[in-house]
């Protein structure tokens, strides 16, 4: 059975690294896959989309619609985008018949020493602009399917938990 799983959180929160990972699990099991990281699909399409929230939006509902389509045709999607809109996230929902949505949960004082690039401390300053979770919202999801503690859980655990849950709804063996 074809599903997405869409990890969502905000920069720096452990979403491309969950994503890869359950990717690479399940293309290990033989399934068809499909891996799509929103910054990566942003450049895909040229860099044509900003970061006001109607190009948020846009990124999101795109990287849903190709979801659709891939499941449509019994592929995998895995999806790790930042998402921050619950609007936009609901839409996909309501898309996309089995839907696992994964929070990456992780608070702001620890995303800002994670952080390589020192974005954060740029939004702080105000040097960047619309940086979700600081100069624009990250609306976090009221019900997701998981709740991953990024701050506190290992990869491997988050990992563990996430094919528990995928397991538990039949979607993965």
């Amino acid at each position: 059975m074809s599903f997405t799983i869409w990890f969502t959180g905000p920069p720096g929160s452990g979403k491309t690294t969950l994503s890869g990972a359950v990717h690479r699990e399940i293309v290990s099991r033989g399934l068809k896959a499909e891996l799509f990281d929103g910054d990566v699909v942003r450049k895909g399409l040229g860099n044509v989309l900003g970061f006001d929230e109607r190009d948020r939006n846009l990124n999101v509902l795109y990287l849903g619609y190709l979801s659709q389509v891939l499941n449509r045709n019994g592929v995998i999607s895995v999806v790790g985008a930042i998402a921050p809109y619950a609007a936009a996230r609901k839409r996909n929902r309501e898309l996309i018949p089995n839907y696992v949505e994964a929070y990456c949960c992780c608070p702001l004082e620890v995303l800002t020493k994670r952080d390589p690039r020192n974005y954060y401390q740029r939004a702080l300053s105000g040097e960047i602009s619309n940086f979700t979770g600081v100069s624009d919202r990250y609306e976090a999801p009221r019900d997701p399917e998981l709740t991953l503690f990024t701050d506190r859980e290992t990869a491997e655990e988050c990992l563990a938990r996430i094919l528990d849950c995928l397991s538990g709804a039949g979607l993965v063996r």
